[in-house]
């Protein structure tokens, strides 16, 4: 019963909180200190605070810590899995009802149009970590890093999981 509430007091914030992490917190407190009793209010701010602290998604943090405290490691699987269940679902859902009508002119003609969109808000993001990066390092460690990265990547074949760790190495230690 202890794994089912804690189910139920994640997936309901995930599916009503409209808007991701942020916007479930209060949800999640109100499952968390007053309808099941887990925790204090000071208790929930702290967790909050823990969670807002460490890199990564709030709703899944505050889950599997949660989870964790009310029922141990599967505590911690359920929680966070019911704070991810509400999107895994409709993606599995919306995936199928695409996958139905794949041949259809319109979904061609919509995967057409999001394509270039796509490409565009990478575009600018990549442009944005490159403001960033030149602000934060200098152009000539900027132009370092690109260079290099561009070279393993497209003319040795390195993979480029490989790429951001030698990256992060080389920030870690010489930056």
């Amino acid at each position: 019963m202890k794994y089912w509430e804690i189910f139920i007091a994640f997936f309901i914030p995930g599916v009503l909180g409209y808007g991701g992490g942020p916007a479930s917190i209060p949800l999640v407190e109100n499952e968390v200190v007053k309808r099941y009793e887990w925790m204090s209010v000071q208790e929930f701010s702290e967790v909050l605070a823990l969670g807002n602290s460490l890199p990564g998604p709030i709703a899944t943090k505050m889950a599997g810590y949660i989870g964790y405290d009310v029922g141990g490691v599967l505590g911690a699987i359920v929680g966070v899995f019911a704070t991810v269940a509400p999107s895994l679902i409709l993606m599995i859902v919306l995936l199928g009802v695409l996958y139905k009508y794949k041949d259809s002119p319109k979904v061609k003609r919509l995967t057409l149009y999001i394509r270039p969109v796509i490409a565009i808000l990478l575009g600018v993001m990549a442009w944005r970590f490159f403001q960033e990066s030149f602000i934060g390092i200098g152009l000539w460690q900027t132009a370092l890093i690109a260079v290099i990265s561009y070279l393993l990547m497209e003319r040795i074949k390195v993979h480029p999981a490989f790429v951001i760790v030698g990256a992060l190495v080389y920030g870690g230690f010489l930056l």
